[in-house]
């Protein structure tokens, strides 16, 4: 060591002890002693409402209540109703100084509520922090997640978390804009094409709730008639939310409420947003700067104020199923706005869902549809293609294209693009009958029947019966097929038909939006099909067993509202619109395409389910988990009389590198499932029960760990 170092330490060590009489004596001359940060130790409480009742953002259902904690005097002003707090969570009763609780993890919560008193008789311990006085819980928005959670027999902090998106400092300093002032009353435009499209609009305008179940008529400008409802619905000083299936949706309803509205009206709210920019925009919600919001599923829970509408385009499609606990869908969240704020209810979509189907049959909502005069008006020519046709072009059949679909691309190329839409790949292929290729289904439960490997006899994927001697209910036949998976090759081969045509595709990895008005073949999955200016020519929908044999219980909705979508985009039958489906035309979706009736199909549906009992008529859920912990599960929870289990089954094991879904086995791992049902009106007692035996095998598990996962989900998607 230099001697200059060595002088430089003595100087340091000469100088450490001014430096701590200078600590003690800036201390002594505070004028006020500060209590320990985040204990509170010692601080005085508020003089009036000491008692904060939080929500601790747990999502476990045994924790799926409230807590109190007691409320410093310095965080009293900041400490409202609605606000992001910090708390200590954890601690045990033996942890008490100077009778104040201490100890435990931080955790994030919302204060929901301040009281005089507590009901916990104990020590409480003292809110840590108040992250934000700006109030982001309404009692409004606290009482859906509240009716969410309830319905899908989750935790009420998992459905805050859905509901309610993360902070952005920034974003809170930033003031929103003030609000403008209400727009007159839009003109009927194109809802004068429905019958009671007029009365809808003067019913919100003059501040009404009216109802409907509507049946878009092909084209685009669905966009500009919500628009035209939101408008009517900011006419009468109230709000309304739009909830759409994707970000390109999301685009053409923000032109059109653009184009109709003006700019500064309506906010956006996607996850694509970014965190910052979202919360910018939900917070201009929550304040009330704007009365009108378009989004993607993230926004059923916007927090809009006065709410006059809620609607819903394509209630269908998959992304409206939220794939975070509890997994509510859009729809179902819209329908208990709707009941909550007594508002208006549009449920859209160019196709209908059973449930669509069930609201008009039951009388809660009224149906929105056009005469069959303009109907016609607008669709396109439908043909089909058939075994029949197949069997005599033998050449088509190996291509996948038979003679009439290479007709209607050569002459829809003439006068524009063709829309080429093939299913996507990955349809588990199941049984199906070989002459008239009816899904082969369980005579007990009506459940798909799937091959056994050994070749013994088939088994139903839903109750685990065998079945020995299947016949087809349709045709009487004895054969089995496995189900066509789905096209391969298709825009290679036709990119060698037409070279002089350019290929565009559309799917998973890159989607189009839009595609220009000149002639090209454009090769699309279901969803992914862009929207093409003046619209297509014509439309091909390629491999209909693949979406009609899908192991399912609405593949054939499925299947109608995937081809509607499509040949909605094509011009009218005037225009030369045409559309060829491949797939067996005296099926019923087939034929509904043909008519398009796809009200009719759904209503016709809605029957046969309640002759078999299946959802919508019924409630049902589905518990899945090894098949010990599934054992387990079912014998502890107290189920309502009238519930019907159904299984178990097993579950296809999950591979290596390959998707899986939320709630899926484990790779590598052997699950089952069992369904159960409960006749109408029971599934709220259902929800409850399977809540109650989920909290308490989870509070059970903090004591003895070990014991395998079980998952529950009411009403799923997906049964088989």
């Amino acid at each position: 060591m230099s001697s200059e170092n060595e002088g430089a330490e003595r100087s340091g060590e000469a100088g450490a002890p001014e430096q701590l009489a200078f600590i003690r004596e800036s201390v002594r001359k505070a004028k006020v002693p500060r209590a320990k940060p985040r204990t509170w130790r010692g601080a005085a409480l508020a003089k009036e409402l000491p008692v904060a009742r939080v929500l601790v953002d747990k999502g476990v259902l045994h924790l799926d209540r409230y807590f109190d904690y007691a409320v410093p005097e310095e965080l009293d002003a900041d400490a409202q109703p609605g606000v992001r707090v910090r708390v200590r969570f954890g601690a045990g009763r033996g942890r008490v100084r100077d009778g104040r609780r201490e100890g435990g993890g931080l955790i994030d919560g919302f204060l929901v509520e301040r009281l005089a008193a507590s009901d916990y008789s104990g020590p409480l311990a003292a809110l840590a922090q108040v992250v934000s006085p700006e109030p982001v819980l309404s009692e409004e928005l606290l009482g859906l997640a509240r009716a969410v959670a309830d319905r899908y027999a989750g935790s009420l902090a998992d459905v805050l978390q859905l509901a309610v998106p993360p902070r952005s400092a920034r974003a809170e300093q930033r003031p929103s804009p003030a609000p403008l002032p209400p727009p007159g009353a839009p003109e009927v435009g194109s809802w004068g094409r429905y019958e009671r499209g007029g009365a809808f609009l003067e019913s919100l305008a003059s501040g009404g709730a009216p109802r409907a179940v509507w049946n878009a008529l092909p084209g685009p400008e669905w966009s500009e008639e919500l628009a035209r409802a939101v408008a009517a619905t900011l006419a009468s000083g109230r709000g309304a939310l739009v909830v759409v299936p994707d970000g390109r949706a999301v685009a053409r309803v923000d032109a059109a409420l653009t184009s109709v509205l003006g700019e500064g009206r309506h906010a956006v709210l996607t996850a694509d947003a970014g965190p910052e920019k979202r919360y910018r925009e939900w917070l201009a919600v929550r304040r009330g700067a704007v009365r009108a919001v378009v989004g993607t599923r993230a926004a059923m829970f916007a927090p809009v104020q006065d709410l006059g509408l809620v609607a819903l385009w394509d209630d269908g499609d998959d992304s409206h199923s939220e794939p975070h606990a509890p997994q509510p869908h859009a729809r179902e969240v819209l329908l208990l706005r709707a009941a909550q704020d007594k508002c208006g209810f549009l449920l859209g979509s160019w196709s209908c869902t059973v449930e669509a189907a069930q609201l008009v049959e039951s009388g809660w909502a009224r149906p929105l549809v056009a005469s069959r005069e303009q109907v016609r008006a607008v669709a396109p020519l439908v043909r089909t293609v058939g075994d029949q046709d197949l069997a005599r072009d033998e050449a088509a059949r190996a291509a996948r294209l038979p003679t009439l679909a290479w007709q209607a691309v050569r002459d829809g190329l003439r006068h524009g693009p063709v829309l080429v839409q093939v299913p996507r790949r990955g349809y588990v292929p199941r049984m199906a009958c070989a002459n008239c290729r009816a899904p082969a289904r369980c005579r007990h439960c009506a459940g798909p029947l799937e091959g056994q490997e050994s070749g013994a006899a088939l088994r139903c994927g839903w109750c685990g019966r065998e079945e020995g001697a299947w016949h087809c209910p349709e045709c009487g036949g004895f054969r089995l097929r496995a189900q066509v998976v789905g096209a391969r090759r298709t825009a290679e081969e036709l990119g060698r038909a037409f070279p002089a045509v350019p290929v565009r595709t559309s799917g998973r990895e890159h989607v189009l939006d839009t595609v220009p008005g000149a002639p090209a073949l454009v090769v699309s999955t279901p969803g992914a099909e862009p929207v093409a200016e003046g619209g297509y020519a014509a439309a091909l929908l390629l491999d209909g067993w693949a979406m009609l044999g899908r192991p399912d219980l609405r593949a054939g909705e499925d299947a109608l509202r995937r081809w509607i979508a499509a040949a909605a985009l094509v011009r009218g039958q005037g225009a030369g619109g045409t559309v060829v489906v491949v797939a067996e035309p005296t099926l019923r979706p087939v034929q509904a395409l043909v008519r398009w009736d796809p009200v009719g199909h759904a209503v016709r549906e809605l029957g046969e389910r309640a002759e078999l009992g299946f959802p919508p008529v019924s409630r049902m859920a589905a518990v899945s988990g090894a098949g010990e912990a599934l054992a387990g599960f079912m014998a502890a929870v107290e189920l309502p009389a009238e519930a019907e289990v159904l299984g178990p089954v097993p579950l296809p094991v999950t591979g290596v590198g390959g998707p899986r879904r939320v709630g899926a086995p484990p790779v590598g791992e052997r699950w089952e499932r069992v369904l159960v049902r409960v006749p109408p009106g029971r599934g709220a007692a259902l929800a409850a029960s399977l809540k109650a035996a989920q909290a308490a095998r989870m509070a059970a598990r903090m004591a003895a760990r070990g014991e395998g996962v079980v998952w529950v989900r009411v009403d799923p998607p997906d049964i088989g």
